[in-house]
């Protein structure tokens, strides 16, 4: 049997073909060859592996779909959120082990902002134009915010302890930092446990979404993209990190806007393509469950991990004190999420308010980068 008569081989092509997104995997072997041959083409590498890394995202998304198919949508949206972020991840501990300590607080923050405002956004826009008024979990929502709220406050106080006058005040950061990165994780999984054990019933869909079609790919074969598609990703990131700061000169942009838009745009796509999908099928809570989960994983779970990570294989441990600019966005993100998703009911004029705040965010950090980043 040759391989392209294997079922996984053969289930594959067939999705590549009928998606001209995942034409794009031609630019994978690309990068990876020319990162050989041109090693000193930084932006024209840079602008290749950002071309690679959508379609492997949007791989992810496929195998995630099909893994998450069998579970409820509060549980979907969890397994998608988590197998999603799988890009950021990988980009992020890449970036860490370089010591680009910035492009790794700017792709957190720019992360957060990202999946509350643009993904929350575009679902509620697209699913609002061909569903009118759309319903979801209130409570759901409520908690996703609260924790992102939460998230919020610990990002602040490092940052805070900045204007201390204590002598000590850097060892002090340090030291808060390592402290709040235990608490943000610990209180992840108690909110996991309190979401998905002991009050899952208040978290149950309120969608009542369009007849769900079979997945195109069997448990066994999303396994298999998982992990292939993982390791592409990891080997794609490392051309796309060691080429950012000299493409951001060359392009006129700082690595804090790459990190916060572009980085965060790119990591989010696998993520984004399920979230718009399951609107459009009126599955809100789905979407929503994804692009908030999404933020508070990256808030609650990335962004501690990232310091505790720093640690082994960082030059030097790193802090979780971010650009003030950055938590300022990250605020006014959670308090638009926490507004919008109040009532339980969307339409496509909040999805348009959302994005309109992150458009204003994403012009902002582009005319006025923040000193030194």
């Amino acid at each position: 049997m040759s391989w392209a008569e294997c079922p996984l081989m053969s289930q594959v092509l067939r999705d590549i073909v009928r998606t001209p997104l995942l034409w794009l995997l031609v630019f994978v072997p690309i990068v990876l060859v020319g990162e050989r041959i041109w090693h000193d083409a930084h932006t024209l590498l840079f602008i290749l592996s950002v071309l690679a890394i959508v379609p492997l995202a949007a791989l992810l998304s496929r195998a995630t779909e099909s893994v998450a198919h069998r579970t409820g949508d509060a549980i979907g949206g969890l397994l998608n959120a988590s197998l999603g972020n799988l890009t950021e991840m990988v980009i992020a501990i890449t970036a860490l082990s370089a010591g680009q300590y910035t492009l790794v607080k700017a792709s957190i923050a720019g992360a957060i902002v990202t999946n509350s405002l643009f993904m929350l956004g575009g679902s509620f826009l697209l699913g609002g134009l061909k569903h009118h008024v759309q319903d979801y979990n209130r409570s759901s929502a409520k908690l996703q915010a609260v924790l992102l709220f939460l998230a919020t406050i610990a990002l602040f106080l490092p940052s805070a302890v900045e204007f201390s006058d204590r002598t000590e005040g850097s060892s002090m950061v340090q030291d808060l930092s390592l402290g709040l990165a235990v608490l943000l994780i610990l209180a992840y999984g108690l909110g996991l446990w309190y979401s998905l054990g002991t009050h899952k019933v208040d978290f149950a869909s309120t969608s009542a979404h369009e007849e769900e079609e079979e997945p195109a790919w069997g448990f066994g074969i999303s396994i298999a993209m998982l992990a292939g598609v993982t390791v592409l990703v990891a080997l794609v990131s490392e051309v796309f990190v060691s080429s950012t700061q000299v493409a951001a000169e060359t392009l006129g942009m700082t690595p804090a806007f790459v990190g916060f838009i572009i980085v965060a745009l790119v990591g989010a796509a696998a993520e984004m393509v399920t979230a718009f999908s399951a609107a459009r099928k009126d599955r809100l809570d789905l979407s929503v469950g994804i692009a908030l989960g999404s933020s508070v994983q990256i808030a609650l779970f990335v962004a501690p991990v990232m310091v505790l990570l720093s640690y082994f294989v960082g030059p030097h441990p790193m802090n979780m004190q971010f650009w003030p600019g950055s938590l300022v966005m990250v605020f006014f993100a959670t308090l638009a999420a926490n507004v919008v998703t109040s009532e339980g009911r969307a339409t496509w004029f909040l999805g348009v308010v959302l994005l309109l705040v992150y458009a204003i965010f994403g012009m902002t950090l582009f005319l006025l980068p923040p000193a030194g980043g």
